[in-house]
């Protein structure tokens, strides 16, 4: 059988994207020269939020005031050059005015100073379930 110069390079595309697949789930899973021994475990906090009674962001509502809310404290965090990464990645969720801020923050200043900016920006309850990450 003779294949064509296209579907010969046809053949020979796919045999290098599955080649290059297998290479990349291969490294994947190989931990990378010098990375720390002990990986990233959130299970805990995965199968917490699993229980259908802790708010994720899916449950933001999209009511016009409460979008306004969750911009408004989000643009406070993010406009803030002393907050740390993490402090700038904490969950805004707004539901009919009440504001749950979830997530792990460096420091007690930054956890306390996202409640304040949630304050400020007219939130009518704040359920503060920030975390300090001690690692």
């Amino acid at each position: 059988m003779r294949l064509s110069r296209t579907k010969l390079a046809v053949v020979a595309v796919a045999v290098f994207t599955v080649a290059a697949c297998s290479d990349r789930e291969q490294s994947d899973r190989t931990p990378a020269v010098g990375a720390a021994s002990s990986e990233a475990d959130n299970t805990a906090r995965n199968v917490r939020d699993r229980d259908g009674a802790t708010l994720t962001p899916l449950d933001q509502s999209n009511s016009a005031p409460d979008l306004a809310l969750t911009q408004k404290i989000r643009e406070g965090i993010t406009s803030n050059d002393a907050m740390s990464i993490q402090a700038r990645n904490v969950k805004v969720i707004t539901r009919d005015g009440v504001v749950t801020l979830r997530g792990p923050v460096e420091t007690e200043q930054e956890k306390t100073t996202i409640a304040a900016l949630a304050k400020d920006a007219g939130a009518t309850r704040i359920e503060n379930q920030l975390e300090i990450d001690r690692d």
